[in-house]
């Protein structure tokens, strides 16, 4: 959510910004529509102010026996008590105009993201490993995974497309994956355990602007709760509508979570495969922290999500995402990409977002600062660490053996019970 103190005072920066990311100037219309508000707000608390004052002036004059100033000025409260309910009515539909304007606009995009429409302009960082040299050709994960345990037919069967059946021991190394993901994050950097709720109301979806503005990239149960599309909502708004201690952060969330997403914007894209599911799992990475920490924080995040990829040894590269390509809270945003030799392609594995103060705005979120009365909105931040799903598909493809086998990464045999490599059934 936006600042319109911030828009009435910079309106020609707002719209510069905004322009950075593709959208004409808004600036004018928004601070039109704070104006009404303002406006009405006023006439609202003059009338109160004015039947108050005048309230008193009746026992005044009652007492000093003047009951024709008594009857005036209880004909001036009536009027102002019927008045008031249309009025204050008035201000409350204008304020609600102006923050269903608001919250439907994106972040502004950090001085330093480079400008570009979309994906193509993303600018590559850095890369990561060498990727392996087959003696063979290398296949991809969905014509690989089906006899290692990966069932996409039952996983259609039961719930439509999309959906995927693991067994045995691909069942395991999912499981593994994931759980090394949270090991690493909880032991290694820093970020604490969580167990939050896959099931959210309204008000946690729109604080991780979520609401309203995709609401149909997302699954709504039938009593109004949200299947949550990344532990990013439950995590971040847990600290929803609280005023912290400068001392609490920064704060280091993380949680390995079933997510859920309709990919109601994704339709002909990677329908074969594991690669983009309905329900997937994800070890999420969330920071809460002071606004002079988070460029920081966000490198710091983003080096985490890089220390999974470099234990199991997968090849990657890091991109700083352009202005078109950015989420709709985010003012920064770093992608990595990981090397699937099936495809012979870098495919996006985990996503890091600095959203600022956007999204504490939206929940209100603040910290005191230490040894001062004033309070400050924190910062968030938010990424995967890694998405376990195409992780998976990341082994299966870089790991894969000429007889059709996959081997097991050494920094996930711990998780196996001794099981070194994934055999396809005969």
């Amino acid at each position: 959510m936006h600042d319109i103190r911030f828009i009435r005072e910079n309106p020609e920066s707002f719209d510069a910004a905004l322009a950075r990311r593709g959208l004409e100037p808004l600036a004018a219309g928004l601070i039109a529509l704070d104006e009404e508000r303002r406006a009405l707000t006023t006439q609202v608390q003059l009338a109160q102010s004015r039947r108050n004052e005048a309230s008193k002036l009746i026992g005044a004059a009652m007492s000093k026996g003047d009951k024709e100033a008594a009857e005036a000025l209880k004909a001036e409260v009536a009027a102002l008590k019927d008045e008031m309910p249309a009025l204050e009515a008035r201000a409350d539909e204008a304020a609600a105009k102006l923050k269903a304007a608001l919250e439907i606009i994106p972040n502004l995009p950090a001085t330093d993201v480079p400008d570009g429409a979309g994906e193509e302009e993303n600018v590559e960082v850095s890369r990561w490993g060498t990727p392996r040299e087959f003696d063979f050709e290398p296949k991809e994960h969905a014509d690989i995974a089906p006899a290692l345990g990966m069932d996409f037919e039952t996983g259609a069967r039961l719930s439509g497309a999309r959906f995927t059946f693991l067994r045995g021991d691909m069942a395991r190394l999912h499981r593994a994956l994931g759980q090394f993901m949270l090991d690493t994050q909880t032991r290694e950097q820093g970020y604490q355990e969580c167990n939050p709720p896959v099931l959210v109301g309204d008000d946690a979806m729109y604080g991780t602007d979520k609401l309203p503005k995709f609401a149909e990239d997302s699954f709504c149960t039938t009593n109004g709760r949200w299947l949550i599309p990344t532990s990013e909502v439950s995590l971040t708004a847990s600290v929803m509508g609280e005023l912290l201690d400068e001392s609490a952060l920064p704060m280091r969330l993380t949680a390995l979570t079933l997510c859920f997403r309709s990919e109601a914007g994704a339709a002909g894209r990677d329908t074969r495969g594991f690669i983009r599911q309905h329900q997937f799992e994800k070890c999420e990475l969330v920071s809460i922290v002071r606004p002079e920490d988070s460029e920081a924080e966000h490198q710091r995040m983003i080096r985490a999500a890089e220390t999974i990829l470099e234990k199991l040894n997968l090849p990657y590269r890091k991109l700083l995402l352009c202005t078109g390509d950015m989420g709709f809270g985010a003012r920064k945003t770093y992608d990595l990409e990981v090397w699937l030799p099936g495809q012979g392609a870098f495919r996006e594995i985990s996503s890091c977002s600095n959203t600022g103060d956007f999204q504490a705005r939206r929940m209100n979120t603040r910290y005191r600062v230490a040894g001062e009365k004033r309070t400050e909105f924190v910062h968030t931040l938010n990424g995967s660490g890694l998405a376990v799903g195409r992780t998976l598909v990341a082994v299966i493809e870089n790991y894969q053996n000429a007889d059709g086998s996959v081997t097991v990464p050494d920094a996930l045999q711990p998780y196996m019970g001794g099981i070194t490599k994934l055999e396809p059934a005969r």
